[in-house]
């Protein structure tokens, strides 16, 4: 597993918990944590970025990735730490919230993803209502007789086929999923460049289809019923209105179900983690948080 440290090694303990699922970290996401207040670690989950792993989905679920942060923590010697999420990041750190809350000093979520049935049937079917030319480009490849479930043609499909025609199932769903993310699309993008952009890209998606057809391997009722255990710690939510990916209801259920939480609505960003709104709030939400717990500290 790769992880890498960054900041004030005396500073306040924050990990961020990237995308996905089948993400990973970059040197961007280190804008986030002022290097003076925070000790940040960044690490890339399981077949994920830099964590390289021989059979992508072996032991990769949600219960292997709270183990490995669990594992990462004590390994460094961390008592608590803020948990940074954004989409499917945002669900893992409820999830790992619930389960070990000893270790868990707070929470800032951009954007949360539950993986609820409807969430998924939002993503893939539902929000063609915004983007009918880019989804017709979706579907494309796929028979008619699937354009109903086509999250569970996707997944099975890309992790059953044969490379070719995972790569095109991949580049379809990668493309969609940025239409989404943009609110605009130009067309298809051009193919992988190489083998091994090809196979990065077919390795994302294998992992995102293992973790969608179990629904993210949450409990069978979902992750809100779980979240009252969540109990004094700051949880402050991000939500950027026109987030066509994630639905803002998340946010919403999520604030309903934390009652001490603090919901804030970001009016002029989507989903994107690198939008110019939503940049500004993630880095002075989190330094307000860091601030409050180095504070406590000090007393």
């Amino acid at each position: 597993m790769y992880f890498e440290e960054c900041g004030n090694p005396q500073g306040v303990p924050v990990i961020f918990l990237h995308g996905g699922p089948g993400s990973g970290c970059s040197p961007k996401h280190r804008q986030f944590f002022d290097p003076k207040i925070c000790r940040a670690v960044l690490f890339d989950q399981r077949g994920c970025g830099r964590s390289g792993a021989e059979n992508l989905l072996f032991k990769n679920d949600t219960a292997h990735l709270i183990h490995d942060m669990e594992r990462l923590r004590k390994h460094l010697n961390i008592d608590k730490w803020l948990v940074i999420g954004g989409s499917w990041g945002g669900g893992l750190a409820l999830a790992y919230a619930c389960e070990h809350p000893e270790a868990f000093s707070g929470a800032v979520l951009r954007n949360t993803f539950l993986c609820r049935p409807s969430d998924l049937k939002w993503f893939f079917q539902d929000s063609k209502q915004f983007m009918p030319d880019a989804w017709e480009k979706l579907v494309e490849h796929i028979p008619d007789k699937f354009h109903d479930n086509i999250c569970q043609y996707l997944c099975v499909h890309i992790l059953e086929a044969d490379k070719e025609t995972a790569l095109k199932l991949a580049q379809s769903w990668n493309t969609w999923e940025n239409a989404l993310l943009q609110r605009s699309f130009a067309g298809a993008p051009a193919s992988p460049s190489s083998t091994q952009e090809a196979d990065k890209l077919i390795d994302k998606y294998k992992i995102q289809s293992h973790y969608l057809q179990n629904l993210c391997f949450f409990p069978e009722e979902g992750l809100l019923p779980h979240l009252s255990s969540i109990q004094n710690t700051q949880i402050a939510l991000l939500q950027g209105r026109l987030d066509w990916v994630c639905r803002p209801e998340s946010s919403w259920d999520i604030h309903h179900n934390i009652p001490h939480s603090r919901l804030q609505w970001v009016e002029s960003a989507g989903h994107g983690i690198f939008e110019t709104p939503m940049v500004d709030c993630m880095v002075s939400t989190i330094h307000s948080c860091v601030a409050s717990l180095q504070k406590t500290k000090s007393n």
